[in-house]
């Protein structure tokens, strides 16, 4: 959807919402001026399988299907992947979708692979409580975080909601993967996934056992940084250091969500407590033999992508480090002393710009900040040490940091 059109839309949706509570389900739930349907790639492709998707639930008896396969998902969130769940139990997905869509079943085939992977899922806590099956919902897509979320009930109509809250009206979301399937379909198979056990990668992340390195024992962000269409936060912490011999970075280390044990954790809320590894003594000796006297950063994400691979617009890094660097003196990365009680201490960073592998790639990876030491931005947080700056030089969060 067009980025013009957005001001537009949260007025009018905001204004139209407020009656949600009155509507019946075979009544329209907002009346919008209608937008273009998204003429052609990704977005035209998730609208038409949503659209699908939202008529087949006329019935009676999908609808009742499909929430017995949300509750009984075993992945984060109730999850289901779009494109498997159609295919299972001999294809009764792609037979409802055909039938209640008056369309062959080659054409929901065709649909579905042409999309990009999709999971399904209620995105609002609220509504996964009180969605007990009846046909009062909303199947909605957007193709990025933020984006005007494009909503069509269960006869077709085609609706557009608040990017900002969602209505009162449940939402069963069709979006872009972000949950890892495979690996945690192996995890369960452990008979940990449901636990969320450390060893599964879950929760809090492991107990204080571990090898010696630098580890992230809680931490607390200001905000979300994630559209309510998209479920919970996914934040990662990156480790980044000099790339090479020149005057650029390259991430070192990621710990997150889909990251491997030790380096795994699920923060999916602004407040977090636990044990989880960010960076090895083994990888921090390597990098100081490696890069004498150099400093590494800790750089906070918000994942919109996949997992532990960071995207963000070149001038969005632009604008953290041309905000902070001189602030704080360029004092912005960290060393570990040498001294008898290991601590992590602020030392001058790099401040050119961020370099990956891939080239910069724009997408909705939310760039949090980059991790400060408390006494060098002057600024303390009961049970932390290290201070979160972004965009401004605001304070986004932050970390308690501890060498082990």
């Amino acid at each position: 959807m067009h980025r013009s059109f957005r001001p537009l839309m949260i007025g009018l949706v905001a204004g139209a919402l407020a009656c949600a509570d009155h509507e019946t389900p075979t009544t329209p739930l907002v009346e919008l001026p209608a937008l273009p349907f998204a003429s052609e790639g990704e977005a035209a492709r998730n609208e038409r399988i949503a659209r699908f998707f939202a008529r087949a639930l006329q019935n009676t008896e999908f609808r009742s299907y499909v929430k017995g396969q949300l509750d009984a998902s075993p992945f984060p969130e109730h999850k289901i992947q779009l494109q498997r769940f159609l295919q299972s139990g001999n294809r009764r997905g792609i037979q409802a979708l055909a039938t209640e869509n008056a369309v062959g079943e080659r054409e929901i085939d065709d649909a579905a692979r042409s999309a990009m992977a999709l999971e399904v899922y209620l995105p609002v806590k609220e509504h996964q409580a009180r969605w007990t099956g009846d046909d009062r919902l909303l199947v909605a897509t957007a193709l990025r975080d933020r984006d005007v979320p494009v909503a069509f009930d269960v006869h077709g109509g085609r609706h557009f909601l608040s990017p900002d809250r969602p209505p009162q009206t449940p939402v069963l979301a069709v979006v872009p993967v972000e949950t890892d399937f495979d690996r945690l379909s192996i995890q369960s198979q452990g008979a940990c996934l449901q636990t969320l056990t450390p060893s599964c990668g879950g929760g809090g992340g492991g107990g204080t056992s571990g090898p010696p390195g630098l580890y992230l024992t809680s931490a607390h962000f200001t905000q979300t940084f994630e559209g309510w269409l998209k479920g919970d936060p996914e934040f990662e912490i990156h480790i980044m250091g000099q790339k090479g011999s020149t005057d650029s970075l390259a991430r070192y280390q990621c710990a997150g969500e889909h990251a491997p044990v030790p380096y795994s954790f699920d923060q999916n809320s602004l407040d977090w407590s636990g044990n989880v590894l960010l960076f090895s003594q083994t990888e921090l000796d390597t990098y100081k033999a490696q890069h004498p006297g150099q400093a590494f950063r800790i750089v906070a994400m918000e994942d919109d992508d996949t997992a532990c691979e960071m995207k963000v617009d070149q001038s969005r890094w632009n604008a953290v480090v041309t905000a902070i660097g001189p602030t704080y003196r360029d004092i912005t990365g960290a060393i570990d002393t040498v001294s008898v009680t290991k601590i992590l201490k602020g030392a001058k960073s790099l401040i050119n710009l961020l370099t990956v592998l891939a080239s910069w790639i724009k997408t909705n990876d939310d760039l949090i900040g980059t991790a400060i030491e408390d006494k060098v931005a002057n600024e303390y947080h009961s049970g932390a040490n290290w201070v979160v700056k972004g965009e401004s030089n605001i304070t986004n969060g932050w970390l308690n940091l501890v060498l082990r």
